[in-house]
C-alpha cells in the first residue's frame, strides 16, 4: 500500500505543476492580447463548442444578461466574433468566432504548451522513453470505462 501512495503523491504533485505551468503561461498569453478572461474564455468556449446564444453566455459565466451582452459587443468590436440572429428565432442572437478571434485562439493553445517541447527537449533518451513508455497506462486510465476501447 505504500508504493501505491507514494504514486499517488508524486502524480498528485506532477498534476499540480503541469497545471499551474500551463495556467500561468496561458494567463500570460491573455493579458498580452489585451483580453480580460472572462472575454479570453468565451473564445475558448465558441473554439470548443462552437455557436452558442447570447443568453447561453450568461448562463455559461454566471453573468446576468446585460453583462453577457456587453461581453460580446466588446467581442464584435474588437472583430473576434460574428454575433447574427437566429434563423429560427429572430429575437435570439447567436454567437460565433471570426476568423481572426480563431486564430488567436489557435495562436492561444501552441502557446500554452509550447514550455512541453521545452520539457521534452531537456530529458535524456532514456528519461524520454521511460515516460513514453508510462504514458499509455495513464492515459488509459484517465479515460472514462464506458469510452474504454475493450477488444
Amino acid at each position: 500500500m505504500r508504493e501505491t501512495e507514494h504514486l499517488a503523491v508524486s502524480i498528485r504533485q506532477l498534476m499540480e505543476t503541469f497545471f499551474m505551468r500551463s495556467m500561468r503561461d496561458w494567463t500570460r498569453y491573455v493579458k498580452a492580447t489585451g483580453l480580460s478572461l472572462p472575454q479570453f474564455g468565451l473564445l475558448m468556449r465558441l473554439h470548443h463548442g462552437g455557436l452558442c446564444e447570447v443568453h447561453d453566455v450568461g448562463e455559461h459565466f454566471d453573468i446576468t444578461s446585460a453583462a453577457a451582452s456587453q461581453l460580446v459587443e466588446r467581442l464584435v468590436q474588437a472583430g473576434l466574433v460574428e454575433r447574427t440572429e437566429d434563423p429560427e428565432d429572430r429575437r435570439a442572437r447567436q454567437v460565433t468566432l471570426s476568423v481572426k478571434g480563431r486564430s488567436l485562439v489557435e495562436s492561444s493553445i501552441i502557446e500554452r504548451y509550447r514550455w512541453v517541447e521545452e520539457l521534452v527537449a531537456g530529458l535524456s533518451q532514456k528519461q524520454k522513453a521511460a515516460v513514453q513508455n508510462a504514458l499509455p497506462a495513464f492515459r488509459a486510465a484517465l479515460t472514462p470505462p464506458e469510452k474504454r476501447n475493450t477488444t
